[in-house]
């Protein structure tokens, strides 16, 4: 039998057109959606130490720069504490008396996370936070954290997965604490050592996975540079360290529309944008991620790839926040990891950027001839450094005087595109050219020259 329809005003109800909204599935009406919710904001404590393997940075100022890589990866700080050690305490890092004092500051602030300013071994991680009851994480891990949020291409977020597997590697153990694991010996192997040994063969074979793929990332990237090649504009990569203003001058020099914020590792993924130098000259012009002090050997290696732009750089602009107070520090940070990767002997122009927030009495009084004094937020210097670019990759072009066969108009068209026309002369059965060039085009000219029967006057 079919139910009467009810009035509306007869039974109370909302006589209105609108619909009241369909609950969630899943979601009974008196629970919050979790999905909805955002996670609270950690607290973290950071610890420092003062000791003999400091790096470039002292101890202070090695803690500031934590504190802002704790900032970038969004944890509010509660609390800082620093230590001076005369050796490395091979359990915990740090005294036992100094791990009693930062547990009590964890209580005091309600702290839940503590960051340690050096690289911790998966030992002394276990200890500290049976110590501290707290989780403990270190400077190498912070950095991990940050790379993943900003990792945004496929190569990108392949290299920061390789860097976190590496890292978690010789840690599994500490994952499979809260597992009964007895003291050793036969018959004493449960079920924790067994899960252990599962994940172990697991992470090793999505780190070989892993390894396969960006070897066939970097190939694919390789054959870009080889198609780059093919006509071949000078190269410039941007070097520097972390939050010294490289993507902001590459947006200012190229208007790439590279993501930029005053944090540090903004950018993680490298671009390449075409740059017009008052020459004429074209040139391809890199942005690269950052380098910081504590840098683990690694990271280079896991973002080896990423880095091949900088090995295979014509000229490097190496970028200085000029109004940093540990600017000179900093620069010693950046010629090591450049020494690390060969690339200490390329040409390099050193950039002193931020100079619009330097007073006038604090601008450098003299510059040599490899610096340049520029703000690329405001555009102030920035003629000058394309004038000193120019001049200098100039001063790398070979002079080539050529004889072509009038069918090869295909040769002039290149020399125009990469190289400046000194002389150009028609005449029956040939061209006459004389033109600068970069090595790598002039090594490029003379062998085509020598397959298809013309000749260089050299």
């Amino acid at each position: 039998m079919r139910r009467p329809k009810r009035d509306p005003q007869e039974v109370g109800e909302d006589s209105s057109d609108e619909k009241p909204k369909r609950r969630q599935r899943g979601v009974p009406g008196n629970v919050v959606d979790v999905r909805s919710v955002k996670p609270e904001k950690e607290r973290g404590v950071l610890v420092g130490t003062i000791h003999g393997e400091a790096g470039s940075l002292s101890g202070s100022e090695s803690l500031a720069e934590l504190e802002r890589l704790a900032d970038t990866a969004g944890v509010e700080i509660a609390g800082k504490a620093l230590q001076a050690v005369k050796r490395i305490h091979p359990a915990t890092f740090i005294g036992s008396g100094k791990v009693k004092e930062i547990h009590d500051l964890i209580a005091a602030l309600k702290a839940n996370v503590a960051i340690f300013d050096d690289s911790l071994s998966p030992a002394q991680q276990r200890n500290l936070e049976a110590g501290l009851g707290v989780k403990v994480i270190d400077r190498s891990q912070l950095i991990l954290d940050i790379f993943a949020q900003r990792a945004f291409s496929l190569e990108g977020k392949l290299q920061v997965e390789l860097a976190q597997l590496q890292y978690l590697l010789p840690r599994l153990t500490r994952q499979w604490a809260h597992l009964s694991r007895l003291g050793g010996g036969v018959g004493t192997r449960g079920p924790g050592e067994t899960q252990l040994e599962v994940d172990r063969r697991r992470v090793r074979e999505r780190l070989a996975a892993l390894r396969r793929r960006l070897t066939e990332v970097s190939r694919t990237r390789g054959l870009h540079r080889s198609s780059r090649a093919a006509v071949p504009y000078a190269t410039v990569a941007l070097v520097g360290y972390t939050n010294s203003g490289k993507s902001t001058l590459m947006n200012r020099l190229t208007a790439a529309g590279v993501f930029v914020e005053d944090k540090l590792f903004a950018t993680l993924d490298p671009t390449v944008r075409r740059l017009k130098l008052p020459s004429g000259m074209i040139v391809l012009l890199s942005d690269t991620v950052g380098f910081i002090n504590k840098l683990p050997h690694g990271f280079i290696d896991a973002f080896k790839s990423t880095l091949e732009e900088v090995q295979t750089a014509d000229l490097l602009l190496h970028v200085v926040d000029g109004s940093n107070p540990l600017a000179t520090e900093q620069v010693t940070v950046v010629d090591r990891v450049l020494d690390e990767l060969g690339v200490g002997t390329t040409p390099r122009i050193m950039v002193l950027n931020k100079v619009d927030l330097l007073a006038s009495d604090q601008r450098p009084a003299s510059l040599s001839e490899g610096q340049c004094v520029i703000s690329a937020r405001t555009g102030e210097g920035i003629s000058p450094l394309l004038e000193r670019i120019d001049r200098l990759l100039q001063s790398t072009r070979e002079r080539l005087d050529l004889q072509l066969p009038i069918g090869r108009g295909d040769l002039v068209a290149k020399l125009h595109q990469a190289g400046t026309i000194l002389r150009e002369e028609y005449h029956d059965g040939g061209i006459s050219v004389s033109a600068l060039v970069p090595p790598k085009l002039a090594g490029q000219l003379r062998k085509e020259l020598r397959q298809a029967g013309a000749r260089a006057l050299d």
